[in-house]
């Protein structure tokens, strides 16, 4: 297992010094900013730097957001030019490497913009096995196979502003359809922006009509047992009430919208948690996670929703199986609730018994060695 909060400093960094030595290598510091000011790099003084590793490996590919983060790092390695070319060779500038944790269009058109070689490792796998290591040896919350859930399902929302859009657009759907007597969290007002929830909604008036009114009447914020306020952590896991009382959990990922795939911790909460899932996220994000091994709930409830392309009629999709589950009588939710532990059961293991590790580990030596090219 990696230490998330040293992976740069004790293991990409000392594997690049020693296998490809004067690679220059920017990293943002702490995790979480996006931000120049926020730009860290390890290099040499004492031998000449002719290329880079830029890793954004933390963040999705926002082109607009991240742009001045994406130029300063082409500000600070204008330098490297002089070593990449031999005496009196005209300078073609260095294309240098970026290291992401998402795949699709964005990334490919960051690549294109900036021309910079790149390369692929799943960050926010290696982050959820460090911060969700021990949970398996707590006694936190009843094994899956003594739960007996009386709910359909849990969806805890934060923010709900900036790049979030997707979320007001469950949330109101999730209201639309009278699914509000399960597990939601949701504020009012965003705690990120300090925008108003029904004021984001205004922007998809022309595709619902009546988004405005449905939040202006939910009961909002709606706040998990316990809960003063909508503060909540990524590292640690929760809400362990909710959880063993919910058929399924319903993380609504941080990103959504366009071709891409890249999954977080909020998936990652519900496989530690040991419970179906079923995700608000970009598509085919279902088969992106059976990739690393994971299996998913297809034989047991409809999965059609990750194959749809159409970002608005996902979420209707989504929102449709979830009232298929809500309208079950309390013996046909026990009966899916036994049908999905094989599965569950296997994810939790497969998380915590070290398979996961082993196919990380062996994507981010073939990453490493690709940096070489």
């Amino acid at each position: 297992m990696i230490r998330i909060d040293e992976i740069y400093n004790n293991t990409f960094w000392p594997w690049i010094d020693q296998h490809i030595p004067g690679t220059r290598t920017f990293f943002c510091d702490p995790p979480g900013r996006s931000d120049p000011d926020a730009l860290f790099n390890y290099g040499r003084d004492d031998i000449p730097e002719s290329d880079f590793v830029f890793f954004h490996d933390q963040e999705p590919v926002h082109l607009d957001l991240h742009k001045p983060l994406f130029d300063d790092v082409r500000v600070r390695t204008e330098d490297l030019q002089y070593w990449s070319k031999p005496p009196d060779a005209e300078s073609k500038g260095v294309n240098g490497h970026v290291v992401v944790s998402e795949k699709g269009e964005y990334v490919e058109q960051l690549t294109d913009i900036y021309g910079w070689k790149l390369h692929y490792y799943f960050y926010h796998g290696w982050a959820c096995r460090d911060w969700f290591r021990g949970y398996d040896k707590t006694f936190l919350i009843p094994r899956a196979q003594q739960r007996s859930p009386t709910k359909t399902f849990m969806s805890p929302n934060r923010i709900v502003a900036g790049k979030r859009d997707h979320r007001v657009l469950f949330l109101y759907n999730v209201f639309r359809h009278g699914l509000d007597n399960n597990y939601i969290s949701a504020p009012r007002t965003c705690p990120y922006e300090n925008v108003d929830i029904s004021q984001i909604a205004l922007k998809y008036n022309n595709i619902y009509s009546d988004i405005e009114q449905v939040f202006q009447e939910a009961n909002l914020p709606r706040l998990f047992a316990g809960e003063d306020t909508q503060v909540m952590t990524s590292c640690w896991l929760g809400n362990y009430a909710e959880a063993q009382d919910s058929l399924v959990y319903v993380p609504t990922e941080t990103v959504y919208f366009g071709k891409r795939l890249h999954i977080t911790e909020k998936t990652f909460k519900a496989i530690a948690l040991e419970m179906p899932f079923v995700l608000v996220a970009p598509a085919g994000s279902l088969e992106y996670l059976r990739s690393y091994g994971f299996k998913t709930f297809g034989d047991v409830f409809d999965e059609s929703y990750d194959l749809e392309t159409d970002d608005v009629n996902r979420i209707e999709k989504v929102t449709k199986l979830l009232k298929d589950l809500d309208n079950l009588s309390p013996t046909e939710r026990l009966n899916i609730h036994r049908r999905c532990l094989p599965i569950v059961i296997h994810n939790y293991e497969h998380f915590y018994g070290g398979n996961f590790d082993r196919v990380l580990w062996r994507e981010l030596q073939e990453m490493l060695n690709g940096l070489r090219s």
